[in-house]
């Protein structure tokens, strides 16, 4: 795959899980990896992020590959291109890749009714998650994510709030602290007014500084928001990038982000004191990585370019590998495992 321009390549990796050219069944999960978390059973703890199956057309191709629950996003109330190619980058001496998308996808309509029709014919039971974005013209931002909450309550078992993408014009303007406490009692509002009541994860961005970092996690706490992402990409250049795309403008994401996106997790962990489930995003390439996260207080973990760089299975590597630190550390399940550097 890597021989395609990089777009090409993850159009064609999708069109293949869509065809049935991936797993045909799903491999049974060993009981040390599930846990409880928001209302919902996550029979382990691993996902390919938002960002993969931007328009849930392979939904059935990634639940095969194994992962414990399902990210599909992120959706713009309508349609939008995103912005002009070539917006995708391999950096591969570094393990890494640079994305302006723009949040290009299909729109709600489109997308709801093929959740709708995934629902209506599978028995798979991952949770699946819808991540939501204002479209990058509205004038009304926070009335889209409105809007996405009402179209989506009813087929998703979370909402996933990104306030964090570097990529477009509104994707970041509800880090203003004001901003985000108004957006997510709007939010709280619609979601009672459906009659359903999935469960809602904040997305942010490791570019904050700590002060900014702490006032944003206070506000999601007090509104009472079930889980945090931590973290979307990153407009920081590390001055170890070798690769010739490392100038290239947009969000870094892969190894270049592990220790950044490990520090805002643990800082948010002690924050929060494990009471907020976290799910630990950035740079994880295998096994280690993943418990790493988990070590530092992420429940759940999220990969997309340790995919492109590992291949789909990937994700069964890192389920393996996880029980397999799980029984070396003594730890009788992953919930054991949450956070347990803090307490070493």
């Amino acid at each position: 795959m890597r021989l395609f321009p990089t777009e090409t390549g993850h159009w064609l990796a999708l069109r293949g899980l869509q065809a049935g050219l991936g797993p045909r069944e799903r491999t049974n999960d060993l009981p040390a990896l599930a846990q409880p978390l928001f209302g919902l059973h996550f029979a382990n703890p691993v996902c390919v992020s938002a960002g993969f199956d931007k328009n849930a057309v392979a939904i059935s191709g990634v639940a095969r590959l194994g992962g414990g629950f399902i990210e599909v996003g992120g959706v713009t109330p309508r349609p939008q291109p995103g912005n002009p190619r070539p917006r995708l980058f391999r950096l591969t001496p570094d393990r890494a890749a640079i994305n302006r998308m723009g949040f290009n996808n299909d729109g709600a309509k489109a997308v709801r009714e093929r959740l709708s029709e995934y629902r209506a014919g599978t028995d798979m039971a991952q949770p699946l998650g819808v991540n939501m974005a204002a479209n990058a013209t509205s004038s009304d931002p926070a009335q889209d994510f409105v809007d996405l909450v009402k179209a989506f309550s009813a087929v998703a078992d979370y909402l996933t709030i990104d306030v964090s993408c570097p990529n477009t014009e509104n994707g970041q303007i509800f880090l203003e602290p004001r901003a985000l406490e108004d957006l997510l009692a709007r939010l709280n509002t619609a979601r009672d007014e459906t009659g359903s009541r999935p469960a809602m994860v904040a997305k942010l961005t490791p570019d904050l500084d700590p002060a900014h970092l702490r006032e944003l996690i206070g506000i999601i706490m007090a509104a009472g928001i079930d889980g945090i992402t931590l973290c979307n990409t990153t407009t920081a250049r590390p001055a170890t990038l070798q690769s010739p795309n490392a100038s290239e403008r947009g969000g870094l994401s892969g190894t270049p982000l592990f220790e950044m996106s490990n520090a805002i997790l643990r800082t948010v962990f002690e924050q929060t004191g494990g009471k907020v489930p976290l799910i630990g995003v950035g740079g994880i390439m295998s096994g280690a990585d993943a418990y790493t996260k988990i070590r530092a207080g992420a429940s759940l973990v999220q990969f997309y370019t340790g995919m492109v760089y590992g291949g789909p299975g990937l994700v069964q590597e890192i389920k393996r590998d996880l029980a397999t630190f799980l029984a070396r550390d003594g730890f009788a399940n992953i919930a054991e495992a949450v956070g347990s550097e803090h307490r070493s």
